[in-house]
């Protein structure tokens, strides 16, 4: 009985929560271009600490998939070289978090390619019982991350790209 107390109480006070399940949506889609430039992963892990609002979520590049297998090996080869910069990660804080749902902003810093930038957009936070859901998109320039776009593909493959993350964080 005490064990399973004790349990109880560590689980109902928990400050951190998790997933291993997040979804992180690459889309680097010139607008009006018949070919969409987009890349998701449902394999991202994320950490959110409620007691200091500090999150951390990251990304293994290989795990994008694509439309077309061209397009997911060039993205893996030519443009994020997977094999040399296998992650991709955003460490940073939601600013003035509360226990409520609502829009919050986030900042932090954003690396990709081998490059580590500052960033900051909103996500929205929803609570879903123990459950704590968080959306966002970040807008990034490809050539702050040392992300080159040859003259050929910039008919299908934006300068921008925007990263949406969906995370349902669970009690750790």
């Amino acid at each position: 009985f005490i064990i399973v107390f004790l349990l109880l109480v560590t689980n109902l006070f928990s400050q951190k929560m998790i997933t291993r399940s997040g979804e992180i949506k690459f889309d680097a889609t010139v607008p009006g271009a018949m070919d969409e430039v987009i890349g998701i992963t449902k394999t991202a892990s994320a950490i959110f600490d409620k007691s200091t609002a500090e999150i951390v979520v990251l990304g293994l590049v290989k795990s994008f998939k694509f439309k077309l297998p061209l397009m997911e090996e060039h993205f893996n080869e030519n443009y994020l070289e997977s094999d040399k910069f296998p992650k991709a990660n955003f460490k940073g804080k939601v600013l003035n978090f509360g226990s409520k749902s609502g829009s919050y902003d986030v900042e932090g810093e954003m690396t990709i390619h081998g490059v580590t930038n500052k960033v900051k957009t909103k996500v929205s936070l929803a609570n879903d019982g123990s459950k704590l859901l968080m959306s966002g998109i970040f807008t990034l320039k490809l050539s702050d991350y040392k992300i080159d776009v040859p003259a050929l593909a910039k008919r299908t493959l934006s300068e921008t790209a925007k990263v949406s993350i969906k995370l349902q964080l669970e009690p750790k």
